[in-house]
């Protein structure tokens, strides 16, 4: 899950107490706008979009107001604002009304998962307010450090002077920034990101370090978010019902990441790790309904399921279901696979039989044991199949697919249902 803006970060923010930009949300009332204005001298508007969505910015996505009418004016333009992103499209629901902070020094700051230095690593820069990756690698530090003991004042003050930071900047980050590592760590995020810190100039003359951005994403699968109180929606990336209710089974055991593709698509694909689900959604493209990670060994009541959803959603519209993963450490393969073959068989109990053709490629404990299952199943459902054992290279067997799938679009679709009797 990504989070992204303030409207969600400066509560987590204050959870450690952190300095933060006055904001507003959606519901502000015309009354609190002004008074913000009043009080930081502008307001800056910006569309709430759900994930994480970047490049606002440059999209003019982001709007500026010092009176309220101008400030209502961009409401209206951004509430339901669109943004194109690389492939994705997003679609604001409400904006953010954000406090002005006067500063001449901006500052930028994360915390994540270096696999480079194999530990938790701060990145930071006061030349802050741009992309990091645009800034030359001698005006940027990122600095390792042990996990046990975690981010101490020590790292802060030395990488700013190796940078050769304004002394009056030192001294109120290094005050500051170790509390964020206390959000990052003691809350299940695995990326912190504060770009633009604004170093304020109190009334006593003292730089403050105020977050005027907020960027953050969470091991959805680590219990420790829980301790946010944050509702269960965000864990979508869009409004649609399948994934609502998809996410509603999120537990420690076994992970339940989805997200629809295409609504049109023609192949369902019930993916397990993530290396299996980047090689699959990239070849599958648009043919692919949704991208999923259904590993980390879901017991068999989280897979049956997992499993119904999908088939309620995407199984009438789809010529193949195609169940794919690599050669699982953990997973148990008879487990999973008895849970998704008896959904498909309670689904056409339920809703009636579809022409389908089942596409299968897995490796892991209990593999033969749950392959039988599975073969006794489809051919007790008179459904058409091919199973791929862990010998076969994941690319042959996504081709494999991709071929049945126009198949089954040219002809086979007819054939499988004269056999089904439909």
């Amino acid at each position: 899950m990504q989070l992204t803006g303030l409207l969600w970060g400066q509560k987590l923010l204050k959870k450690v107490g952190y300095p933060v930009a006055d904001v507003l949300g959606p519901e502000a009332t015309v009354d609190e706008i002004k008074a913000l204005i009043k009080k930081a001298g502008q307001v800056f508007i910006k569309p709430v979009f759900k994930g994480g969505v970047g490049k606002k910015g440059k999209s003019g996505l982001i709007g500026r107001a010092s009176d309220i009418t101008t400030a209502l004016k961009e409401k209206e333009r951004l509430y339901f604002a669109e943004h194109v992103f690389g492939n994705i499209t997003s679609k604001a629901d409400g904006v953010t009304f954000e406090g002005g902070v006067p500063a001449e020094h901006e500052v930028y700051f994360s915390l994540s998962e270096s696999t480079v230095f194999r530990a938790p690593t701060m990145t930071i820069t006061h030349h802050g307010g741009v992309d990091i990756e645009e800034l030359p690698p001698e005006k940027i530090k990122e600095v390792p450090f042990d996990p046990l003991t975690g981010l101490k004042s020590f790292h802060v003050s030395n990488a700013l002077e190796e940078l050769g930071a304004p002394s009056e900047l030192i001294s109120p980050l290094v005050q500051n920034l170790p509390k964020l590592w206390t959000l990052y760590n003691n809350y299940g995020m695995n990326m912190l990101e504060l770009n633009p810190i604004r170093m304020y100039k109190n009334k006593k003359g003292r730089l403050m370090p105020i977050a005027c951005d907020f960027k953050g994403s969470f091991d959805q699968d680590d219990p420790a978010w829980e301790r946010l109180d944050m509702p269960a929606h965000l864990f979508a990336s869009d409004y649609s019902e399948f994934e609502q209710e998809i996410n509603q089974l999120r537990t420690y055991q076994g992970q339940s990441d989805v997200f629809v593709m295409n609504e049109k698509g023609t192949i369902t694909v019930p993916t397990f790790g993530g290396g299996a689900n980047a090689l699959v959604t990239e070849l599958l493209g648009e043919r692919a309904t949704i991208s999923s990670d259904f590993g980390g060994n879901p017991p068999y009541a989280k897979m049956h399921d997992i499993s119904r959803i999908v088939f309620k959603y995407w199984l009438e519209q789809s010529n193949v279901l195609f169940i794919i993963g690599g050669k699982a450490n953990n997973t148990d393969i008879y487990e999973t696979f008895r849970a998704m073959a008896d959904a498909l068989r309670d689904h056409f109990r339920t809703h009636g039989p579809t022409p389908l053709f089942v596409v299968v490629g897995r490796g892991g404990p209990n593999l033969i044991r749950g392959m039988s299952y599975m073969k006794e199943t489809l051919e007790q459902l008179k459904l058409p199949f091919r199973i791929f054992g862990h010998d076969s290279a994941m690319s042959e067997v996504v081709n494999y697919a991709l071929a049945v799938d126009k198949w089954m679009a040219k002809e086979g679709t007819k054939q499988v249902a004269k056999n089904l009797g439909i």
